[in-house]
């Protein structure tokens, strides 16, 4: 099975989750991850899976991953299956009310990562799945790496 992580990181902490998924996936399967900007739209095709993964930021995925989202044509994914991750503060480590409130309006990444995957004609094949981390720039919470590889084993099961 042919498999494309990609994933922007602002901290390193998105990164050290899309490393972590990639981990669980391989050695059986044919796995690449990559940055998003070192993603080349030959990349995606020929795929049997595609995760895509972000961190929340203003309750979406970073520009560069919308961008990204956005060049792929309706049906350029069809067949393929996809999954989508992001990486979020906690709502209950959010102290403001305020905040928590957008928090709560707003969403995290990962949904719109999977809608965007899905307009592409992707066959989403788990929920969107969020890991934590403690402060905006991290680090992860504990077990959140363990988290990412039993999510991606559920993937492939």
């Amino acid at each position: 099975m042919k498999v494309l992580i990609i994933y922007d990181s602002v901290y390193g902490n998105t990164e050290q989750i899309a490393q972590a998924i990639a981990t669980a996936l391989g050695p059986h399967e044919d796995v690449e991850i990559l940055r998003v900007s070192d993603v080349e739209p030959e990349q995606l095709t020929g795929l049997n899976l595609l995760i895509v993964g972000s961190p929340t930021q203003r309750f979406r995925p970073t520009p560069a991953i919308n961008q990204l989202l956005g060049k792929i044509p309706v049906n350029g994914l069809k067949g393929v299956k996809v999954a989508a991750f992001d990486t979020r503060l906690s709502l209950s480590d959010i102290e403001s009310p305020v905040e928590r409130f957008f928090v709560k309006s707003g969403g995290y990444a990962a949904k719109p990562i999977a809608d965007g995957l899905k307009k592409s004609g992707g066959s989403l094949i788990v929920p969107p799945e969020g890991f934590i981390v403690i402060e905006m720039n991290g680090p992860l919470k504990k077990g959140e790496l363990e988290r990412a590889a039993d999510w991606a084993k559920q993937i492939i099961q």
